[in-house]
């Protein structure tokens, strides 16, 4: 009779998990994130390929992360030299986690804001952001609605050289993406996650 084989050494659920921020003046630092239902933090491999896209050097460029949760995102754009980043989240816990980072890297362009990631775009329409970061929670299903929501909402938010970038569970066709006047630049994917960088569509 077979003796069972040992059980693999697992990490104990309540032990965060990490990311590291890949470029900038924060190049390699290892930030904790806390363990918390459905967070899902954007891979290394896409911020990688989306912070080549969007180039080395955000000098200067105001962004919002909209559904910030891990805030790498905004950290790494932060990292990398953009003027001013806000980070919207409105989980408590995952709030003062971001809060505790932010001191942490004395990221004094970095704001970190509670509410509702769409709600914080539509109270900025029109202000001509450079970025904007949209990685909702994936949750059940497509949560097509919530993204529309934030595509229309981010699209008024963003200048006419500005670029969204959303993270979702499917590609979205450009007919879905030219309903809320966007268009994609470039896009990839990764696993179960499709990436798109995206700008206006030229006015008709």
């Amino acid at each position: 009779m077979k003796k069972p084989a040992p059980a693999a050494h697992k990490r104990p659920a309540s032990a965060p998990n990490e990311v590291r921020i890949i470029g900038g003046q924060w190049k390699r630092t290892i930030l904790p994130v806390p363990s918390h239902p459905g967070l899902r933090p954007t891979p290394v491999r896409v911020r990688e390929t989306l912070f080549n896209w969007l180039g080395q050097d955000l000098q200067g460029l105001r962004c919002l992360d909209a559904f910030a949760g891990t805030g790498a995102l905004g950290f790494e754009a932060a990292s990398r030299g953009a003027g001013e980043v806000v980070l919207v989240e409105q989980d408590g816990a995952l709030l003062s986690a971001l809060s505790r980072t932010k001191t942490k890297l004395s990221a004094d362009t970095v704001r970190v804001e509670r509410g509702d990631g769409v709600a914080a775009l539509r109270q900025r329409g029109g202000l001509g952001l450079d970025v904007v970061f949209l990685d909702p929670p994936f949750a059940e299903g497509q949560n097509d609605a919530l993204v529309l929501s934030a595509l229309a909402a981010a699209r008024a938010a963003v200048g006419e050289t500005g670029l969204i970038y959303l993270e979702a569970p499917r590609a979205w066709s450009p007919d879905e993406l030219a309903q809320v006047g966007l268009q994609v630049h470039r896009k990839g994917k990764a696993g179960q996650v499709a990436f798109h960088l995206l700008r206006l569509l030229p006015a008709p």
